[in-house]
Protein backbone atom coordinates (compact mmCIF):
# COMPACT_ATOMS: atom_id res chain seq x y z
CA UNK A 1 0.00 0.00 0.00
CA UNK A 2 3.03 2.29 -0.14
CA UNK A 3 1.86 3.74 -3.48
CA UNK A 4 -1.56 4.73 -2.10
CA UNK A 5 -2.08 8.26 -0.75
CA UNK A 6 -4.99 8.93 1.60
CA UNK A 7 -6.28 12.27 2.86
CA UNK A 8 -8.20 12.41 6.16
CA UNK A 9 -10.32 15.51 6.75
CA UNK A 10 -11.83 16.01 10.21
CA UNK A 11 -11.73 18.77 12.83
CA UNK A 12 -11.48 16.25 15.68
CA UNK A 13 -7.85 15.35 16.31
CA UNK A 14 -8.87 12.19 18.18
CA UNK A 15 -10.65 10.83 15.10
CA UNK A 16 -7.73 11.73 12.83
CA UNK A 17 -5.28 10.00 15.19
CA UNK A 18 -7.48 6.90 15.51
CA UNK A 19 -7.99 6.50 11.75
CA UNK A 20 -4.35 7.15 10.93
CA UNK A 21 -3.21 4.62 13.54
CA UNK A 22 -5.51 1.92 12.15
CA UNK A 23 -4.53 2.67 8.55
CA UNK A 24 -0.84 2.46 9.42
CA UNK A 25 -1.45 -0.95 10.98
CA UNK A 26 -3.12 -1.97 7.71
CA UNK A 27 0.11 -1.11 5.82
CA UNK A 28 -1.02 2.27 4.45
CA UNK A 29 1.97 4.57 4.83
CA UNK A 30 1.15 7.78 2.92
CA UNK A 31 -1.55 9.43 5.03
CA UNK A 32 -2.13 13.17 5.32
CA UNK A 33 -4.50 14.88 7.75
CA UNK A 34 -6.17 18.30 7.66
CA UNK A 35 -8.86 19.87 9.83
CA UNK A 36 -10.76 22.24 7.50
CA UNK A 37 -12.36 22.14 4.09
CA UNK A 38 -10.12 24.89 2.79
CA UNK A 39 -7.03 22.88 3.79
CA UNK A 40 -8.48 19.83 2.03
CA UNK A 41 -8.89 21.75 -1.24
CA UNK A 42 -5.34 23.07 -1.03
CA UNK A 43 -3.98 19.60 -0.27
CA UNK A 44 -5.75 18.11 -3.32
CA UNK A 45 -4.47 20.91 -5.54
CA UNK A 46 -0.89 20.11 -4.55
CA UNK A 47 -0.92 16.31 -4.31
CA UNK A 48 -2.61 13.34 -5.93
CA UNK A 49 -4.70 11.29 -3.52
CA UNK A 50 -6.25 7.89 -4.12
CA UNK A 51 -8.95 8.18 -1.44
CA UNK A 52 -10.37 11.02 0.66
CA UNK A 53 -12.14 10.53 3.99
CA UNK A 54 -14.21 13.67 4.49
CA UNK A 55 -16.17 14.72 7.57
CA UNK A 56 -19.39 16.56 6.78
CA UNK A 57 -19.48 18.73 9.91
CA UNK A 58 -16.38 20.91 9.48
CA UNK A 59 -15.70 24.44 10.74
CA UNK A 60 -16.31 27.04 8.04
CA UNK A 61 -17.41 25.28 4.87
CA UNK A 62 -18.90 21.83 5.43
CA UNK A 63 -17.80 18.67 3.69
CA UNK A 64 -20.88 18.86 1.49
CA UNK A 65 -19.98 22.41 0.46
CA UNK A 66 -16.37 21.68 -0.47
CA UNK A 67 -17.01 18.36 -2.21
CA UNK A 68 -17.88 19.98 -5.59
CA UNK A 69 -14.62 21.95 -5.39
CA UNK A 70 -12.67 18.78 -4.66
CA UNK A 71 -14.29 17.16 -7.68
CA UNK A 72 -12.77 19.89 -9.87
CA UNK A 73 -9.25 18.77 -8.96
CA UNK A 74 -9.54 15.07 -8.12
CA UNK A 75 -11.50 11.99 -9.16
CA UNK A 76 -10.44 10.05 -6.06
CA UNK A 77 -13.27 8.28 -4.25
CA UNK A 78 -14.67 10.30 -1.35
CA UNK A 79 -15.90 8.57 1.80
CA UNK A 80 -18.08 10.83 3.93
CA UNK A 81 -18.08 10.68 7.72
CA UNK A 82 -21.43 11.90 8.95
CA UNK A 83 -23.42 12.17 12.15
CA UNK A 84 -26.56 12.60 10.06
CA UNK A 85 -28.57 9.48 9.39
CA UNK A 86 -31.53 10.56 7.25
CA UNK A 87 -31.84 9.37 3.65
CA UNK A 88 -31.92 13.00 2.52
CA UNK A 89 -28.54 13.72 4.07
CA UNK A 90 -27.03 10.57 2.59
CA UNK A 91 -28.42 11.30 -0.87
CA UNK A 92 -27.10 14.85 -0.68
CA UNK A 93 -23.63 13.45 -0.06
CA UNK A 94 -23.85 11.27 -3.17
CA UNK A 95 -25.32 14.10 -5.23
CA UNK A 96 -22.40 16.47 -4.57
CA UNK A 97 -19.79 13.86 -5.53
CA UNK A 98 -19.38 11.42 -2.64
CA UNK A 99 -18.93 7.69 -3.25
CA UNK A 100 -19.74 6.18 0.14
CA UNK A 101 -20.46 7.16 3.75
CA UNK A 102 -20.03 5.97 7.31
CA UNK A 103 -22.27 7.16 10.15
CA UNK A 104 -20.71 8.33 13.41
CA UNK A 105 -19.96 6.81 15.83
CA UNK A 106 -18.21 4.20 13.71
CA UNK A 107 -15.87 1.27 14.02
CA UNK A 108 -12.54 2.36 12.48
CA UNK A 109 -12.17 -1.11 10.98
CA UNK A 110 -15.36 -0.48 9.00
CA UNK A 111 -13.83 2.73 7.63
CA UNK A 112 -10.72 0.81 6.57
CA UNK A 113 -12.87 -1.89 4.93
CA UNK A 114 -14.76 0.75 2.95
CA UNK A 115 -11.52 2.47 1.92
CA UNK A 116 -10.16 -0.84 0.65
CA UNK A 117 -13.39 -1.49 -1.26
CA UNK A 118 -13.24 1.96 -2.89
CA UNK A 119 -9.56 1.54 -3.78
CA UNK A 120 -10.24 -1.88 -5.28
CA UNK A 121 -12.45 -0.20 -7.87
CA UNK A 122 -10.54 3.05 -8.27
CA UNK A 123 -6.90 2.00 -8.61
CA UNK A 124 -7.23 -0.14 -11.78
CA UNK A 125 -8.98 2.77 -13.49
CA UNK A 126 -6.42 5.31 -12.26
CA UNK A 127 -3.49 3.23 -13.42
CA UNK A 128 -5.03 2.26 -16.77
CA UNK A 129 -3.35 5.07 -18.66
CA UNK A 130 0.16 3.97 -17.61
CA UNK A 131 -0.14 0.20 -17.35
CA UNK A 132 -2.39 -2.59 -18.51
CA UNK A 133 -4.83 -3.21 -15.69
CA UNK A 134 -6.55 -6.52 -15.13
CA UNK A 135 -10.15 -6.02 -16.25
CA UNK A 136 -12.49 -6.14 -13.22
CA UNK A 137 -15.01 -8.30 -15.09
CA UNK A 138 -14.18 -11.08 -17.49
CA UNK A 139 -17.61 -12.25 -18.65
CA UNK A 140 -18.04 -9.68 -21.43
CA UNK A 141 -21.21 -10.14 -23.41
CA UNK A 142 -20.49 -11.05 -27.03
CA UNK A 143 -23.07 -8.54 -28.27
CA UNK A 144 -21.35 -5.68 -26.46
CA UNK A 145 -20.82 -2.82 -28.95
CA UNK A 146 -17.01 -2.71 -28.91
CA UNK A 147 -15.60 -1.50 -32.22
CA UNK A 148 -12.13 -2.37 -30.92
CA UNK A 149 -10.85 -4.00 -27.79
CA UNK A 150 -11.77 -1.98 -24.72
CA UNK A 151 -13.91 0.60 -26.59
CA UNK A 152 -17.69 0.59 -26.13
CA UNK A 153 -19.49 2.80 -28.64
CA UNK A 154 -23.13 3.64 -27.97
CA UNK A 155 -23.36 6.39 -30.57
CA UNK A 156 -24.09 9.30 -28.25
CA UNK A 157 -21.34 8.21 -25.86
CA UNK A 158 -18.22 6.03 -25.84
CA UNK A 159 -16.38 4.35 -22.98
CA UNK A 160 -12.64 3.76 -23.40
CA UNK A 161 -11.71 1.09 -20.90
CA UNK A 162 -7.92 1.27 -21.15
CA UNK A 163 -7.91 5.05 -20.78
CA UNK A 164 -10.60 5.03 -18.09
CA UNK A 165 -12.47 7.71 -20.05
CA UNK A 166 -16.05 8.59 -20.95
CA UNK A 167 -16.81 10.75 -23.98
CA UNK A 168 -20.25 12.16 -24.73
CA UNK A 169 -20.89 13.61 -28.18
CA UNK A 170 -17.14 13.65 -28.77
CA UNK A 171 -16.24 15.51 -25.58
CA UNK A 172 -14.52 13.98 -22.53
CA UNK A 173 -16.74 13.98 -19.46
CA UNK A 174 -15.43 13.78 -15.91
CA UNK A 175 -16.59 10.55 -14.32
CA UNK A 176 -15.82 9.58 -10.69
CA UNK A 177 -14.29 6.14 -10.31
CA UNK A 178 -17.33 4.20 -9.11
CA UNK A 179 -19.69 5.93 -11.53
CA UNK A 180 -17.29 4.93 -14.31
CA UNK A 181 -16.99 1.34 -13.07
CA UNK A 182 -20.77 0.96 -12.91
CA UNK A 183 -21.16 2.35 -16.43
CA UNK A 184 -18.37 0.09 -17.70
CA UNK A 185 -20.11 -2.92 -16.16
CA UNK A 186 -23.34 -2.04 -17.99
CA UNK A 187 -21.40 -1.54 -21.25
CA UNK A 188 -19.96 -5.04 -20.94
CA UNK A 189 -23.42 -6.52 -20.33
CA UNK A 190 -25.86 -4.62 -22.59
CA UNK A 191 -29.53 -5.57 -22.65
CA UNK A 192 -29.14 -7.61 -19.45
CA UNK A 193 -31.26 -6.73 -16.44
CA UNK A 194 -29.51 -6.45 -13.08
CA UNK A 195 -31.09 -5.93 -9.68
CA UNK A 196 -29.67 -3.32 -7.33
CA UNK A 197 -28.20 -6.01 -5.10
CA UNK A 198 -26.51 -7.69 -8.09
CA UNK A 199 -25.01 -4.39 -9.21
CA UNK A 200 -23.75 -3.64 -5.72
CA UNK A 201 -22.08 -7.04 -5.41
CA UNK A 202 -20.49 -6.90 -8.87
CA UNK A 203 -19.26 -3.29 -8.78
CA UNK A 204 -18.78 -2.42 -5.12
CA UNK A 205 -17.72 -5.92 -4.13
CA UNK A 206 -19.14 -8.65 -1.94
CA UNK A 207 -17.25 -7.28 1.07
CA UNK A 208 -19.12 -3.97 0.89
CA UNK A 209 -22.29 -3.32 2.86
CA UNK A 210 -25.23 -3.24 0.47
CA UNK A 211 -27.26 -0.03 0.24
CA UNK A 212 -30.00 0.53 -2.36
CA UNK A 213 -29.54 4.32 -2.17
CA UNK A 214 -25.91 4.00 -3.27
CA UNK A 215 -26.84 2.18 -6.48
CA UNK A 216 -29.76 4.50 -7.24
CA UNK A 217 -27.63 7.63 -6.84
CA UNK A 218 -24.87 6.25 -9.06
CA UNK A 219 -27.46 5.29 -11.69
CA UNK A 220 -28.66 8.89 -11.57
CA UNK A 221 -25.09 10.19 -11.91
CA UNK A 222 -24.55 8.01 -14.99
CA UNK A 223 -27.76 9.30 -16.56
CA UNK A 224 -26.69 12.90 -15.92
CA UNK A 225 -23.66 12.22 -18.08
CA UNK A 226 -24.87 9.99 -20.92
CA UNK A 227 -28.53 10.87 -21.41
CA UNK A 228 -29.87 13.82 -23.42
CA UNK A 229 -32.76 13.93 -20.94
CA UNK A 230 -31.80 12.23 -17.64
CA UNK A 231 -35.41 12.36 -16.40
CA UNK A 232 -36.48 10.36 -19.46
CA UNK A 233 -33.54 7.98 -20.06
CA UNK A 234 -33.14 6.32 -23.42
CA UNK A 235 -30.02 4.22 -22.69
CA UNK A 236 -29.92 3.27 -19.00
CA UNK A 237 -33.49 2.30 -18.23
CA UNK A 238 -35.40 0.94 -15.28
CA UNK A 239 -37.34 -2.27 -15.90
CA UNK A 240 -40.08 -1.94 -13.33
CA UNK A 241 -39.95 -4.61 -10.66
CA UNK A 242 -36.81 -6.21 -12.11
CA UNK A 243 -33.89 -3.80 -12.17
CA UNK A 244 -31.81 -1.79 -14.65
CA UNK A 245 -30.35 -2.42 -18.09
CA UNK A 246 -28.30 -0.56 -20.68
CA UNK A 247 -29.94 -0.64 -24.10
CA UNK A 248 -27.89 -1.20 -27.25
CA UNK A 249 -27.71 1.93 -29.47
CA UNK A 250 -29.62 0.35 -32.39
CA UNK A 251 -32.52 -0.37 -30.03
CA UNK A 252 -32.76 2.98 -28.29
CA UNK A 253 -35.38 4.38 -30.65
CA UNK A 254 -37.65 1.41 -29.94
CA UNK A 255 -37.25 1.58 -26.14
Amino acid sequence: MDHVSILLVDDEQAILHMLKTVLLKEQFVDIDTVTTGEEAITACENKTYHCIVLDIMLPGKSGLEICPFLRQVTDAPILFLTAKTTDYDKLTGFAVGGDDYVVKPFNPLEVVARIKSLLKRYLPTKMATTTTAIPPFSDVTSSSPAVQEGVYDFGRFQVFEQAGELQVEGQPVNCPALVYQLLLFFCKHPNRIFTKSELYERVWGSEAISDDNTVMVHIHRIRERIEADPSNPAFLVNVRGLGYKLILPNQVSRA
